[in-house]
C-alpha cells in the first residue's frame, strides 16, 4: 500500500507543478508532512520519479546544471501516468483498506504482559496520542503560511483518531487495573 501512495502523491504533484524538478516534488511533499501521515521517505522520492518515468508515467522535460549544483531533472505527466493517477486516486477515495498497526498485533496477547506493564503501556500509548494532537494544534497555529483547507481537514481527522485512540487506551487500561481482562486465553485448546 505504502509504495501505491507514494505514487498517487508524486504523480500528483507533478500534475499540479508540471513541469517541476525533483526538488520541487520533494519539498512540497515535505510542507505537507507526508513523510509523517504517508511515509513517504524525502530520500527515496527521487528514486520513485526516475521509476515512474521508466514505467512511462512521467517524461523527462529537461535537465539542467546551474553553477556546481547537482544536475535537475523536471519531469512532466505522460497519460498514462495520468490514467494511473485517476485510478489510484478513485481506488483511494472508494475503497476503504483496514490500516496495518503492529500495536493491534501485541494486543492479541494482552494476557502475556504482567497486568501493571500493560496498562502502563496502553496509559503512555495515550499519552503518546495526546502528545500527537497537541504539536500537530501547536504547529497548525504556528504555520506562517496554513496548508489549503483541505489539508487541513487531512490533520483534523489525524488529530481524531489520535483522540479516540488515546481515549480508548486510557478505558482499557483501567479495566486491566480493575482485573477484567487478564486470564489465560490459551488454558484451552485452540480450536
Amino acid at each position: 500500500m505504502r509504495v501505491s501512495t507514494t505514487r498517487l502523491l508524486i504523480l500528483g504533484v507533478v500534475r499540479a507543478a508540471q513541469p517541476v524538478h525533483g526538488y520541487d516534488v520533494r519539498r512540497e511533499l515535505l510542507s505537507w508532512h507526508a513523510d509523517e501521515w504517508a511515509h513517504v521517505a524525502p530520500g527515496s522520492i527521487y528514486h520513485a520519479l526516475k521509476r515512474l518515468a521508466e514505467e512511462g508515467l512521467l517524461a523527462e522535460v529537461a535537465t539542467e546544471q546551474v553553477c556546481s549544483r547537482p544536475a535537475r531533472t523536471s519531469y512532466k505527466m505522460t497519460d498514462k501516468g495520468e490514467v494511473e493517477f485517476q485510478d489510484l486516486l478513485r481506488r483511494y477515495w472508494w475503497e476503504y483498506a483496514t490500516p496495518v498497526d503492529p500495536f493491534q498485533a501485541a494486543f492479541a496477547f494482552l494476557a502475556a504482559l504482567p497486568p501493571a506493564e500493560a496498562a502502563g503501556a496502553l496509559r503512555n500509548r495515550a499519552r503518546l496520542h495526546r502528545l500527537f494532537v497537541d504539536g500537530t494544534r501547536v504547529r497548525m497555529a504556528a504555520t506562517a503560511n496554513p496548508e489549503p483547507p483541505h489539508v487541513q481537514e487531512m490533520f483534523e481527522l489525524a488529530m481524531a483518531k489520535a483522540t479516540v485512540e488515546a481515549d480508548w487506551c486510557e478505558r482499557v487500561a483501567q479495566r486491566v487495573e480493575n482485573g477484567e481482562l487478564f486470564g489465560d486465553p490459551y488454558s484451552r485448546p485452540i480450536a
